[in-house]
């Protein structure tokens, strides 16, 4: 004890332990966790290596970070951040904050299948101190800097909690916020997507009922609004020790009064072990002097109390055991997963999304920022060149310089903090009426009623809340309820809510662009390819894009990589308004709506997969066809997308013959009716296209043919396999019937099958009689008796619906039946009683619509020549089904006459006929009336052909 009271903070512990005394009574429990935070600070800020606690996205911890990299100037940086992404960080200034730095692996090794694909990101703003760390050691001569924090794969490696089952309204420091909360706010929410989260400074209380207290007696509504009004605005003028040592003091606080989750504890422990372990051995292979680092990290892992903390904790990473025989930390090998890198686009409500922030938080963080600078005169530190910055003034070759740094920690500045009383602000009614006026303005354009008497409404609101508050000074967020409640009345006439505008007005929603140098070599390659069409894709919004092919053919070119991105990319980023692509058909003009810019995560992730959009095309349809779960109608629509935007028939015959072998694999008929449009599609395009059919659809043909003959009889008794299945299969067999005959293929395989085929189901039923009149052995007689039957039997007579819609789905497989079935329907309309054939209309409309919508021009045009054309006449109109045929009555002769033999109209005129007897040389005359007709001069005058004949059939 005689040790800690030389300490600076010997005079704190005091006052702390005999507040415990009092305020507990004695207990260990208080002054324990009094005493403890004395003791982080104290360690922390007498580390010989420089921490620097920060909280992320704070507009208090970028400032101070400004003030002390000037101040020190560090020759090393060691940064809370994936150690994997260190090359990516020179690339942040050919792109417009806020980005996000993503590390991705689509395919996995070592994880969980389930898991793929992995993302990690880091979100990156200008009022960010990571941001000021980096820009500083990137531009500044002579300073290295180092990331520390484990690597993404080491991410995946020690979460246990990859199933995000927690409390959303706690999230984890590495987790993604729920894709359900995601999937409720805007589309910019969306940017990262689901990738897990990596941020510097998670400064949130994990101990639940520590938040609700402080916001309770801080008479807030979220954490965000309390952090700025009791730590953002009191740091924002304090000297550097004040500031380390609060944060210090904060986030041992809230480390302490963390709950006992003993994995997630224990990953926050290895990851402190991590970079402790990884600043070491930096320290030792270059032999930098302490002194002259600067460790920047989250104010939780500042006050870390592991054993390896410090530049003299104990050393592992080499299975060696430190002071006390325990063994060391050991960093395990990553996976042998591959990774890859690259820079997304990131939004303020994209980072709030992800990390549980209050709406707006991040784009008042960026007014304060602002303000900051302006207030307190501070430079802060930008990337030369950076987007949206102004162009910075040449800089010294020669570093300056830097001024003696009192040692850290020296003065106890923490005990003044907190007895100092809080600074109250004076109200700035200029600023507090601009904020009303420009809300009333907003609102008006988003259709509210608004007024100047609500512009004076929300000033003195916000005014009043303020003080209930015990505040002098409204905040953004006191501002923010006064004009919901002055302007905002029973209902939203737009799109947005007054709430929405408000965070818009304090600084919108930012959203970042990656720079064209930043871009992965097959975004550039889109880009440069899509050049010739004259519009900026970097833009965000819709582009429309005319391409008119016949007069610029170089165009088509353009088309080629439009339609490949529509297959890739989601359905907003390229959308086609007039032409289209199907097999065999090439539009001369094409209309666009082009959202690349919008959708640029997706194009870059796309990057990551191939430096091209065929590369990446031709793996996806491979993975497809090669897939587990792999089916042979997803392979023949890998088939056509390989013919459609590749072109060349090396990878459509590679793909046709794995839907080859995945069809001889099948053993049920789930995907016969698209197997058969697919093949029906693809037969009439190589057709039309090519000189003779591939190899691989005739034998899948032959084969298909075979294999859908083995599974009818089946299908026919299955119950599973839906009439529409079975009429597909029927579809394939006899439509495809001619060319599997030519093939080598035996018809009396499928009689066979059709004969062994038993049906219990009426619908079934009805396929079985369509196909037996289609190869013959039913007669159309026979089929409409079948009919009359049913309609007659009044035990069958409730489930005849059932037959007449197997005879709809009946065709397909055979289309000329549409007589029969338009006969069938209308002696069913006529016949059926009510009971009957009311409840059964919807299900025949529901039939026609979802199984049969192709089908139904068919009958409706049979039923258009059938039934009369005009109203009047259908009331005297018979069907032909029952109209009785007429007895063809005997020619009349007169009595004693001859039966006239032959036309009467040529003798009677026979000056034509003689015409052309004169022109063919014919020298016959004509025959007398009733004569017995000459018989044929031709096989007088050749009787060879005759006699051959009779000599085969063994006649004499």
């Amino acid at each position: 004890m005689s040790a800690a009271t030389e300490t600076p903070f010997a005079a704190l512990r005091g006052q702390l332990h005999e507040a415990a005394a009092e305020f507990s009574g004695g207990g260990d429990a208080l002054e324990g966790i009094l005493l403890g935070m004395v003791d982080d600070v104290d360690r922390a800020a007498g580390e010989p290596l420089e921490i620097f606690p920060v909280c992320h996205h704070s507009p208090a911890s970028a400032l101070a970070m400004a003030r002390r990299l000037r101040e020190k100037q560090p020759k090393v940086v060691y940064l809370e951040l994936c150690e994997d992404m260190t090359p990516l960080l020179t690339e942040l200034r050919n792109c417009r904050l806020p980005v996000a730095v993503q590390a991705f692996a689509s395919e996995i090794d070592g994880f969980p299948a389930d898991w793929a694909p992995l993302s990690v990101v880091a979100p990156i703003t200008e009022a960010s101190a990571e941001y000021q760390a980096i820009a500083y050691a990137l531009d500044t001569p002579g300073v290295e800097l180092v990331l520390v924090d484990r690597s993404s794969d080491h991410v995946f490696q020690w979460d246990t909690r990859h199933d995000r089952t927690g409390d959303p309204d706690r999230p984890d420091e590495d987790t993604a916020a729920p894709a359900a909360k995601a999937a409720e706010t805007e589309a910019e929410a969306a940017l990262h997507g689901e990738a897990v989260g990596v941020e510097i400074g998670d400064l949130r209380p994990r101990f639940a009922e520590l938040e609700e207290h402080l916001l309770r007696h801080g008479k807030v509504r979220h954490w965000s609004e309390w952090w700025h009004q009791y730590v953002e605005v009191p740091l924002g003028d304090s000297d550097h020790d004040t500031y380390r040592q609060v944060m210090f003091l904060i986030g041992s606080l809230f480390r302490r009064l963390a709950p006992g989750d003993g994995d997630r504890v224990r990953v926050d422990e290895d990851r402190e072990r991590y970079m402790w372990t990884r600043m070491r051995e930096h320290l030792a292979a270059t032999g930098t002097d302490p002194a002259d680092c600067l460790y920047v990290c989250g104010a939780f892992h500042a006050a870390s109390r592991v054993d390896e903390f410090g530049v003299d904790g104990t050393t592992g990473t080499t299975g060696t055991t430190g002071a006390d025989g325990t063994p060391a930390f050991t960093i395990s090998p990553r996976t042998a997963t591959t990774w890859q890198y690259g820079l997304i686009p990131s939004s303020h409500t994209a980072i709030e999304a992800q990390f549980g922030l209050a709406s707006g938080s991040v784009s008042i963080a960026a007014t304060q920022w602002a303000k900051n600078l302006k207030r307190t005169g501070v430079k802060p530190y930008r990337l030369a060149g950076q987007a949206g910055t102004k162009k910075p003034a040449a800089r010294k070759t020669a570093a300056k310089a830097a001024a003696p740094v009192v040692p850290v920690g020296a003065e106890d500045r923490l005990s003044g903090f907190l007895r100092r009383p809080p600074v109250v602000d004076g109200l700035d009614e200029a600023e507090l009426l601009g904020w009303s006026v420009d809300i009333v303005r907003a609102a008006r354009r988003s259709g509210y009623l608004a007024s100047t008497a609500d512009a004076i409404a929300v000033f003195e609101t916000s005014i009043l809340l303020a003080g209930m508050r015990d505040r002098a000074k409204p905040t953004p967020y006191d501002f923010q309820d006064a004009a919901v409640t002055c302007i905002e009345k029973d209902s939203v006439p737009g799109r947005r809510d007054v709430r929405r505008l408000v965070e818009i007005m304090m600084g919108g929603d930012r959203i970042g662009q990656v720079g064209y140098d930043a871009l992965p070599p097959l975004a550039r390659d889109v880009h440069d390819r899509l050049a010739p069409l004259g519009i900026d894709l970097q833009k965000r919004g819709v582009r429309r894009a005319l391409l008119d092919m016949a007069s610029a053919p170089g165009l088509q070119a353009c088309s080629d990589v439009l339609w490949m991105l529509r297959r890739l990319m989601p359905p907003g980023a390229a959308r086609p308004i007039m032409g289209e692509r199907r097999l065999g058909e090439r539009s001369i003009q094409e209309s666009w709506d082009l959202s690349l810019g919008t959708h640029q995560r997706a194009l870059i992730e796309l990057g990551y997969e191939g430096v091209s959009l065929e590369q990446v095309l031709e793996q996806r349809l491979r993975r497809t066809a090669y897939g587990p779960q792999a089916t042979t109608a997803q392979v023949l629509a890998a088939v056509e997308d390989a013919t459609l935007y590749l072109g060349g028939r090396r990878l459509a015959e590679e793909l046709g013959t794995r839907a080859l072998e995945v069809l001889a694999a099948e053993r049920t008929v789930d995907g016969a009716p698209e197997v058969l449009r697919r093949v029906r599609g693809l037969l009439a395009y190589y057709r039309t296209s090519e000189a003779v059919l591939p190899s691989w659809i005739e034998s899948f043909v032959r084969t298909g043919y075979a294999h859908y003959c083995t599974l009818l009889p089946t299908a026919f008794r299955d119950e599973d396999a839906t009439t529409g299945q079975v009429a597909a299969m029927l579809g394939f067999l006899f439509s495809m019937e001619s060319l599997a005959l030519s093939l080598g293929c035996d018809r009396t395989q499928l009689e066979l099958s059709v004969a062994q085929s038993h049906p219990q189901d009426p619908a079934k039923t009805a396929l079985l009689w369509a196909a037996q009149v289609q190869l013959g052995t039913l007669s159309r007689a026979e089929l409409r008796a079948r009919c009359d039957e049913l309609l007659g039997n009044p035990l069958v007579v409730p489930s005849y619906p059932r037959y007449l819609s197997g005879f709809v789905h009946a065709l397909e497989p055979v289309p000329g039946l549409a007589d029969v079935v338009v006969e069938a329907v209308s002696n069913a309309f006529g016949r059926l009683p009510d009971a009957v054939l009311l409840p059964w209309l919807p299900v025949l409309i529901t039939t026609l619509r979802s199984s049969a919508a192709e089908l139904a021009p068919l009958l409706v045009r049979e039923a258009g020549r059938v039934f009369p054309a005009r109203l009047a006449a259908l009331d005297t109109w018979v069907p032909p089904w029952r109209q009785q045929p007429a007895a063809l009555a005997p020619a009349r002769t007169r009595p004693g006459s001859a039966a006239p033999r032959g036309a009467a109209l040529l003798p009677a005129h026979p000056e034509t006929c003689d015409a052309l007897a004169e022109l063919l040389g014919c020298e016959d005359g004509w025959t007398e009336t009733g004569s017995r007709p000459r018989v044929p001069s031709l096989t007088d005058r050749h009787p060879g052909t005759a006699l051959a004949v009779a000599a085969l059939l063994g006649g004499s």
